[in-house]
């Protein structure tokens, strides 16, 4: 049963230590690929999965029986999803610039879409067409020239479902370290990519480590949170459910409620084992909650926003009278993506609502932010001076860099001069 501890008690240590090292296996499973390309992928998979593959790519056979197979209802479930993951993700697109001082200067800075990324969709104890969206739309907003996704042979056809929704050029069988390390050196039939996205086990959260330099990455993801701060008007039921829909998701996921209610939080606790037993999941959702579930007594709200922002969760939850009260007068400083008033459930983050699912885990709101179109674009910067815009300024840089010894600096400056 969920844990109900006083605040001054509480001390949250993140789930992450207890995770085996498997970096020397994903180090020779990606030598391997880049040695030896597609045979080495088809090999892993027929290890690893089970499945004995001719090829990698996804047909368009394969994916017009998909479409059959998850029936036209789905497809329209994915496509008003889309269009709500397109309309705000379209506001993120930044434009260039270019200005000048009117003396001979002119500076600027280009925004410059990725040409190719590879997406990451786990095929494991669930599959995520989800995900498929969050990752592809921003980056087709961003205006990626191709978007590749790669997944366990054994795909659902929701998942091929929703890349053709999203866009997609190409999908590719082969998930874990294998498909990391093929996306970021290239095979014979799998296209080196600029850029991986997207979540997975921790042979894939390890290969994006071990890649990154190679290529860019997202994010190094880590189990999932909630946190919810709630007040004794809420209905017990509703948050029980909240929390329990993060718990499912992993065996290492944390649930956590802030309450200024003991009242409250106890039936809360008693909601939480009513309905555990009703999820498909319930092994899963009932060693999260048990081990990494809680429930805090704080004195007052203002003392529970303090505790989240210090945690800084994935996803934090604000079931009170006036949330916007918290969110707008920055107060709330440390989250991932905030679900505000008693209607807005992180459920409704996690599929439909438009802003990305892809966020922050392991307190690094507290630095980072939730996957966007910025993260399928570089930029480049340009400089452009006259003869006589140089001259004017040529003394000021040479001096700079004789105050750093770099006498070849200021020559490269001085010599125009002459």
């Amino acid at each position: 049963m969920i844990k109900i501890i006083d605040a001054e008690n509480f001390s949250y240590d993140r789930i992450n230590d207890s995770a085996p090292d498997v970096s020397a296996t994903v180090r020779e499973i990606i030598e391997d690929v880049k040695t030896n390309g597609d045979s080495a992928v088809i090999r892993y998979e027929k290890k690893f999965d089970g499945v004995e593959l001719a090829s990698l790519e996804v047909t368009q056979a394969e994916k017009d029986r998909a479409l059959d197979q998850v029936g036209e209802k789905f497809i329209k479930i994915l496509e008003r999803a889309a269009a709500n993951i397109h309309d705000f993700h379209a506001k993120q697109v930044r434009n260039g610039f270019m200005f000048s001082n009117g003396d001979g200067v002119i500076l600027g800075q280009r925004v410059i879409p990725l040409a190719r990324v590879g997406l990451y969709v786990p095929g494991g104890t669930a599959s995520y067409p989800s995900s498929v969206l969050m990752n592809a739309i921003p980056a087709k907003i961003a205006g990626c020239r191709e978007i590749f996704i790669a997944t366990p042979p054994t795909i659902k056809p929701e998942i091929i479902a929703a890349a053709q929704v999203a866009g997609v050029d190409k999908i590719f069988k082969m998930g874990g370290a294998q498909a990391v390390a093929a996306l970021a050196y290239g095979t014979e039939s799998v296209p080196r990519v600029d850029k991986i996205s997207g979540p997975g086990n921790i042979f894939v959260a390890e290969a994006k480590r071990q890649v990154f330099g190679q290529v860019s990455i997202d994010m190094i993801a880590g189990p999932s949170e909630i946190l919810v701060i709630a007040d004794a008007n809420n209905n017990p039921a509703f948050v029980a459910a909240d929390m329990l829909a993060q718990a499912e998701h992993d065996k290492l996921a944390s649930a956590i409620l802030i309450t200024d209610s003991k009242d409250f939080a106890e039936s809360v606790a008693n909601e939480i084992e009513a309905q555990i037993e009703k999820l498909t999941r319930r092994d899963i959702a009932r060693a999260s909650i048990d081990s990494n579930g809680r429930i805090i007594l704080v004195k007052s709200l203002g003392e529970a926003v303090d505790i989240a922002n210090d945690i800084a969760p994935e996803h934090l939850e604000l079931c009170v009278d006036d949330p916007f009260e918290w969110l707008t007068e920055g107060k709330i400083t440390n989250a991932g993506s905030v679900f505000l008033g008693r209607h807005s459930p992180e459920a409704l983050g996690d599929y439909y609502a438009g802003p990305n699912h892809t966020l922050p885990t392991m307190g690094t709101a507290r630095f980072s932010s939730p996957l966007s179109v910025d993260d399928f674009v570089k930029k480049s910067q340009y400089i452009y001076y006259t003869r006589e815009a140089l001259s004017k300024v040529s003394g000021d840089i040479a001096d700079f860099a004789l105050s750093e010894g770099l006498t070849g600096h200021a020559n490269s400056v001085m010599i125009r001069r002459a």
